[in-house]
């Protein structure tokens, strides 16, 4: 359960005082999500989503987070609006964490995504990508190419506990990725972990992108191959390559490839696939005492990395120039 602050009735009270929501009818923790902690509260002008910002968010960082959903929200794309309170700030805070208030969207992700899904999603990141094109604000990728060397640092002497001759494949994968990897692509704001569960569909219409907390600036191709991770693979890890191309021409119809982008998809795919496989190498190893957070498996995205290391080219995805 990702609920880490417990907030009391009377702190809750206050809270919703400063930003004129009306009196608060009801509050439930959010289980779902591992950063931080979320909060369904209803309120007499309706449900809204509070969100405590836990110590793996860095404070600096919220001004781009909520200032990007404010920007993507007033331009029509379909995500949480932040709630300002009577100073005109997003950002304060509550129970010791800074917080802030989100409009809620109605929908439901999608555990088993079809092929329509995908679609809808490469539209909606094209759309986003769009979007932001204007948005003024920056943010260095801290999970990109550079941090992926050193995150792996920090568990290569424990990798091979999950499996024999783990280390040894993600240091030859790091090898080849760092050589190749494309420095001239078309840049932007990208939402950077936009899972199924982070994206809500109300039947086949999808109806709102949330959890921006990894947004920043970096290479838009990139977005695509983090999606193409972690929604074109079924349960058994088989490669899905008709929601692979549902998803890839759902975006090219809004924004298309430049040449180069297309070329370099197959190694930004491997990329994607290594950072999740670090970041969840990185969180089994540590999982503490008592945890109520179940880790999920890296050894998923190794599978991933394998399958990408085998494309030849972005054709094999199911897109032709």
């Amino acid at each position: 359960m990702a609920v880490y602050t417990e907030v009391s009735d009377d702190e809750l009270t206050r809270f919703a005082e400063q930003f004129e929501l009306g009196a608060v009818l009801s509050s439930k923790g959010i289980a779902e999500g591992v950063e931080n902690t979320n909060y369904l509260i209803r309120t007499e002008k309706g449900p809204f989503i509070l969100t405590l910002y836990e110590k793996r968010v860095e404070r600096d960082d919220l001004p781009f987070f909520l200032g990007l959903m404010d920007h993507l929200s007033h331009r029509g794309v379909p995500c949480p609006t932040p709630v300002h309170n009577r100073d005109g700030e997003a950002l304060a805070e509550i129970a010791g964490r800074p917080a802030a208030v989100i409009t809620f969207l109605e929908g439901m992700w999608r555990r088993r995504p079809e092929a329509v899904h995908c679609q809808a999603l490469g539209r909606a990141l094209a759309g986003m990508h769009a979007a932001a094109a204007d948005f003024t604000m920056t943010r260095p990728n801290a999970l990109g190419v550079d941090a992926w060397r050193p995150l792996f640092a920090q568990s290569e002497d424990r990798a091979d506990e999950i499996r024999p001759g783990l280390a040894a494949e993600i240091g030859r994968a790091l090898d080849r990725i760092e050589a190749r990897w494309p420095s001239a692509l078309p840049t932007g704001t990208i939402h950077a972990d936009l899972f199924p569960d982070n994206v809500f569909f109300l039947g086949r219409e999808l109806s709102g992108l949330i959890d921006f907390y990894f947004a920043c600036t970096d290479a838009l191709a990139y977005d695509v191959a983090i999606c193409l991770n972690a929604w074109c693979f079924e349960p058994d890890l088989s490669f899905n390559v008709t929601k692979a191309r549902a998803l890839l021409s759902g975006y090219t119809e809004v924004r298309p490839f430049s040449d180069a982008e297309y070329d370099a998809l197959p190694l930004l795919a491997e990329g994607a696939a290594i950072r999740f496989l670090l970041t969840r190498l990185h969180d089994w190893l540590r999982v503490p005492p008592g945890a109520l957070v179940t880790p999920k498996d890296p050894v998923e995205y190794l599978r991933r990395l394998r399958f990408h290391q085998g494309v030849a080219s972005t054709h094999d995805y199911g897109l032709d120039r």
